[in-house]
Formats: structure tokens, sequence, C-alpha cells
């Protein structure tokens, strides 16, 4: 039989919310049956979900690992009003009168955009008096906790006394509380400024740890980063224990500047060096490996050039042929290494390509976790299905808006046990031939980007002549 309880989320990112609930209930082995009611599937953005689970033990999971996730509740009621709610309390009675005998308990009033007065928490708790406590209250080390939230309409941005519109509230939530959000703490232990090795471009911790998630990374799971940088990736995969391979095309990110590799210094602070298996540098395209299925995830973060440019071996303007015998070797009067030519590898030819490398390198049912930046007023569903290639699916795509444009994280899921060759990186993938009409919203990325920026530049500065 199952059984409801009540999330309460962080109020940000509220599009990978329930990506990330699927996710883990997949890494433990269990399924979560969602809200019927239409009015909470209209409203995603909304910090409370009543969700629909074996046991408590499967919300204890999801609290564990979800960074979005603030607390689980034993749900019991809600309601409009105070009298709603508490007539549904009643009726559900069979659930929390099994507590009510001996056992020590605690009330918490608070609430969502509101500042709840001391005053009339203590009238909110004295409403409750049918339940008939018997327990000892006690506020340090209650046995059990009461969780009762008002839910406010957002006034951000406004100015306003504390307690305005108090008792105004949008709905009435209370449950038991089962645990705090132990996941979100870990968006502290990860945060880039405190790393003793970081870069520009490193991916912000929270994303990072979403990225883990989306690719259930776990013990005995091999993840790789075609695009490893400094690694952001790594440490979060590795922290859930799975074990990390990287590789990129400027081995100096991954190295720093010290004998000791920075990717490693780095995953040592946080207690996970043994699980970094190896960095190399490669072009991706010109990649080592000689056979496919040896991976459980690909995570990665491709630059996309607004503050890194992606590259691969090439030269931009290929050299004409030359006519006669080939040029006698000469033996170079330093001891420095060559550095081969490189290229500006395109985004939409880079997202084509990554698919193809993860129908190759990806086990059956292994997944493809990737961020694909795109321009707001042009996007289109067609950019992200016309990647997908015979035996990809589309798991989720989760949107992190900056307004004019923004980033999408990308998982997407291989179905098939059938072995495909190595993919060519031919650049005539550069638009996918799903749709060969259509051009995807992140090609020319980087040149959208720049312009759209000049533009508003140059806009400003007309006003203000």
């Amino acid at each position: 039989m199952l059984t409801e309880y009540l999330f309460v989320f962080a109020q940000v990112h509220d599009e990978f919310r329930i990506p990330e609930l699927l996710s883990v209930a997949e890494i433990h082995g269990f399924e979560i049956k969602f809200s019927e009611n239409p009015e909470d599937r209209k409203t995603v953005a909304r910090p409370f979900m009543v969700l629909q689970l074996e046991s408590e033990e499967h919300a204890r999971l999801l609290a564990q690992r979800c960074v979005l996730i603030r607390y689980a509740c034993e749900f019991y009621a809600r309601g409009k009003t105070y009298e709603e709610m508490h007539q549904q309390n009643r009726i559900r009675a069979p659930q929390w009168a099994k507590y009510a005998s001996d056992t020590s308990f605690k009330f918490l009033v608070t609430a969502f955009n509101h500042t709840i007065p001391q005053r009339r928490q203590t009238e909110v708790v004295e409403s409750f008096d049918y339940m008939d406590w018997q327990g000892k209250i006690d506020m340090k080390h209650a046995e059990v906790t009461l969780f009762c939230l008002e839910e406010y309409r957002d006034k951000h941005g406004t100015t306003r006394p504390r307690d305005e519109g108090d008792g105004d509230f949008e709905e009435v939530w209370f449950g038991r509380l089962i645990t705090d959000g132990t996941a979100r703490p870990l968006i502290h232990k990860f945060d880039v400024k405190k790393r003793v090795y970081y870069g520009n471009t490193s991916m912000e911790a929270e994303m990072s740890l979403l990225m883990a998630t989306q690719a259930l990374a776990a013990p005995g799971k091999l993840v790789y980063d075609p695009f490893a940088g400094t690694g952001s990736m790594a440490y979060t995969s590795a922290y859930f224990g799975a074990y990390f391979y990287g590789s990129d095309i400027d081995g100096r990110q991954m190295r720093g500047k010290t004998n000791q590799p920075g990717i490693i210094r780095a995953a040592a602070q946080y207690g996970v060096a043994n699980r970094i298996m190896d960095l190399s540098t490669f072009d991706v395209t010109q990649n080592p490996w000689r056979c496919g299925e040896l991976f459980d995830a690909i995570i990665t973060d491709p630059p996309y050039g607004v503050r890194a440019g992606a590259k691969r071996l090439g030269r931009k303007n290929p050299r004409p042929p030359q006519e006669g015998p080939p040029p006698t070797f000469v033996q170079r009067p330093d001891d420095q290494p060559y550095i081969p030519p490189m290229r500006p590898y395109e985004l939409s030819e880079l997202a084509r390509d990554l698919v193809l490398l993860a129908r190759y390198m990806l086990r059956s049912r292994g997944r493809l976790v990737f961020f694909l930046p795109t321009i707001t007023e042009d996007y289109k569903e067609v950019d992200v299905q016309g990647m997908l290639c015979e035996g990809m699916e589309l798991v989720a795509n989760s949107l992190q808006d900056y307004g004019s444009w923004g980033r999408r994280l990308i998982t997407i899921r291989k179905t098939t046990t059938e072995r495909y060759p190595p993919p060519t990186f031919d650049p005539a993938h550069a638009v996918t031939d799903n749709v060969a009409a259509h051009i995807p919203a992140h090609k020319d990325f980087r040149e959208k980007y720049f312009q759209g920026f000049k533009k508003s530049q140059q806009e400003g500065t007309t006003s203000q002549q």
C-alpha cells in the first residue's frame, strides 16, 4: 500500500526537481507515484510536492540524495483554510494516533514567503488540541516533530512590515517531519570558492551535484568526462561512490602548475582521490578507445565559447597541397614538445558527436548528461529531439534560465544492447540528420551570444544619448 509523503523543496531550479527525484528512485530501485491533482501538476514551481511511496525508508533515501529537498514529512492534511485542513487531519487520525499516547513531541509552525508572529504560532498549535497528545513536550529532543507550514504569495521586491498579510495564506500543509534534506549541505561542502583547485569555467557545486545524480552515480559505477577541465564532475561523482575517468584536449586544465595534478589535489580534499582512475590528454574526436560499452555514464559540461571555446585537432585553414618531394626532417634545436594545431569545434557539431560517442561508449541503460546552451526565443523541442539517434532516448530536459539565453541539462539514455561502430565525427553532422531542414538554436551559439550582447550595449548607448 502506498503512503503519501510531503516534500518541501528549496525555491530554486524547479525544473530539475522531478528528474532528480526519478533518478534517485532509479538508483535505489523503487517507484514514485506523483499527485493526480491537476492543480499540483500545473504549479510545479511551488515548493511543496506530495508523493506516494511504498515506505518511509524511500522518503529518507530521497532526502539523503536530492540536493533540492529541504524537508521530508509524512503527509496528513492540507487546506485553503485551517478548518479545511483540520477536517482532513481528523480523517487521517489512524496515521498519527499511534504516536499520541506516550511519545514526546513538538510543533514546528512556519511559513513560506512570510514570517508568522509568535502570538499566532501559539494559536495555531492550540488549534490542534483535538489530537489529544499525551506525551511530553520536548523542544530539543522530541521523538516526533509535527510540521505545519503556511504558503503565501511571493511578495519579494516590495517594502512591507514582516507580518503584513498574516493569515492570508494560499494553503496550509500539515504532517510529521521525517528528516531534513541531508544532501543540501553538500552544496557548501563542494563550494568552488573553498576548493584547492578550480578555474574560471568550473561548474558550481549545486549543478555538479544535480548532474552526478542525473548520471546515476553510485558505488561500482564507472563515469567518464570527455571535457574534464578542472574536474567539477569528478568530485561529486566520486563522492557518491562512482569511479571517474577524465580526458581533455588541453592537459594543462587538468594538471595545473604543480607536480601533482590539480584534479587529484582537489579530489584528495574531498577524500575521493582513490576513485579517480586516470586523466588523459587527447582530442575526443581522435580518441584512443578501441572498444565500446565501457562506461555506465558520460557526464560533462562541454565548452561553448562564452568563457572558453571547444577545440578539436586540425587547422582552421588547411594548407594547400605542396608540389615536389616532401621536405626533409630537421631536428628541432630545443626539447619543447610539439603542440598540434587546433580549430574551433562548433557546438551543434559537438553535441551531435557527443550523442554518437555515448551510444558507442555507454553500456545498455547508461546515461549521457550534459549542458546545452540555447537562445531562449529561438529554442524549440526539435533542437534536442533532432540530436537523438537510433538506440538513444531523451530522459530529461531541464532549463536553467538566464533570460535571453539559458542552458539545458540534457539527460539521454542508451536503450539498446546492439553494438555500434565507433563514430567518425564527420563535420557533416553539424546539423542533425533527424530534422534535415531545421537549424537548432544552439548552432553557432558563441556568435549569437556576443552579437546579442553588443546589440544590447549599442541600444543602451543610443538611449543615453
